[in-house]
């Protein structure tokens, strides 16, 4: 592992520790951060067996730092008003007419966004796949592990902590709550997908060049 990575995981490490101190919903956040343990230890041995870019590894630490904020509020409750007010002095919910925090909605999309990109580049480097073909397994995986997390969540919330399942999952009373999280995590990915596209039209191709391809190895 480069120097790069493994700071970059310590850095992960240690705001997810720091989310522990005081934290407003003691009882949940170590529910939330079975993800970020699990997601951590994955990253940590990743290049053993799926040697990514450094440029696809930042996004998904960058994917686990959103999520990692959300496990600090379980979600439901991030002050994104709070800080929106005194850094712009305007509430976002109040601007926008929204009557439910939508930070969920928000990690569901950056999920579709922050991942299409390192899944595509694994089907390019290993699968040794058309580039069009990638994209069609990125947006595939995408859709497919966001019902699956769907799925994991209720199954994980009802079996260990059935009397929070509700601040757990995030649903705020809204029974489409699961439908419309795998929708933003598909058009996410689409919106990835599309950038990718057009960078290439405007002859910025985004095949990982083979000195990046070494450095992968490494």
């Amino acid at each position: 592992m480069t120097r790069y990575r493994a700071l970059l995981l310590l850095c992960v490490a240690l705001v997810a520790a720091l989310t522990f101190i005081a934290p407003p919903y003691p009882h949940e956040i170590l529910l939330q951060h079975i993800p970020t343990a699990v997601a951590l230890g994955l990253l940590a041995i990743s290049h053993r067996f799926l040697p990514i870019s450094d440029r696809s590894l930042t996004m998904l630490v960058l994917f686990l730092l959103v999520h990692i904020v959300g496990a600090r509020w379980i979600y439901s409750f991030v002050p994104y008003d709070r800080w929106s007010q005194t850094l712009l002095g305007v509430s976002i919910s109040e601007a926008m007419g929204w009557h439910r925090n939508h930070y969920d909605r928000f990690v569901h999309f950056m999920y579709g966004v922050l991942f299409a990109y390192p899944i595509r580049e694994f089907c390019l480097r290993r699968l040794l796949v058309s580039r069009r073909f990638a994209s069609y397994i990125a947006l595939e995986f995408t859709m497919a592990t966001s019902m699956l997390y769907e799925v994991v969540e209720w199954g994980l919330a009802m079996a260990l902590a059935p009397d929070a399942a509700e601040r757990y999952n995030g649903q705020q009373g809204d029974m489409w709550d699961a439908q419309k999280d795998m929708v933003l995590a598909s058009l996410g990915a689409v919106v990835t997908l599309t950038v990718i596209e057009v960078r290439r039209a405007w002859g910025r191709d985004s095949r990982p060049s083979k000195d990046n391809a070494s450095s992968v190895q490494s």
